[in-house]
């Protein structure tokens, strides 16, 4: 049974598209269904409306909702991780064809969508000042240098 919460993202024209992409990036990824238009609504028909994914067993909706609305950073996914390898892995695949950085471990994909790329114990990290103080300084996290910052602190 899918959770009670799921995300809901709406994206211009491009939700197969960018679903596709987080099917590749994800080890553990599945395409959920798909609801295409029959003509009604503001889609043509055989047009996808909505596509469903599963990510690491996160259940999101992406829909086809026009330029009405943009991908905000205000909205972000947060990706855990256990080493520097696949921290540097996912940073690598979320940045593919024209991924943004921004700071402090946050990019912005090419489907305008936000990502926290992140060590697993970021919150224990970051709870000490200096690590806190060396994480404002990074784009892309480095394990090992906030490890040795929170020994520091």
């Amino acid at each position: 049974m899918p959770s009670k919460l799921a995300p809901f993202l709406w994206f211009n024209d491009n939700a197969e598209e960018a679903a596709e992409f987080y099917l590749g990036v994800f080890p553990h990824a599945r395409k959920v269904k798909e609801l295409r238009s029959k003509g009604v609504g503001p889609w043509p028909e055989g047009k996808i409306a909505t596509i469903v994914i599963e990510l690491e067993g996160q259940e999101m909706t992406f829909m086809n909702g026009g330029p009405a609305h943009q991908l905000t950073p205000a909205f972000s996914f947060f990706v855990r991780c256990d080493s520097q390898k696949e921290l540097d892995s996912y940073w690598e695949k979320l940045m593919a064809g024209g991924g943004k950085p921004m700071a402090c471990g946050w990019l912005t994909d090419r489907f305008g969508l936000c990502w926290q790329v992140v060590p697993r114990n970021v919150e224990d990290l970051v709870s000490h000042p200096k690590a806190m103080q060396a994480m404002m300084g990074m784009i892309k996290m480095d394990i090992a240098a906030l490890e040795a910052a929170a020994r520091e602190s």
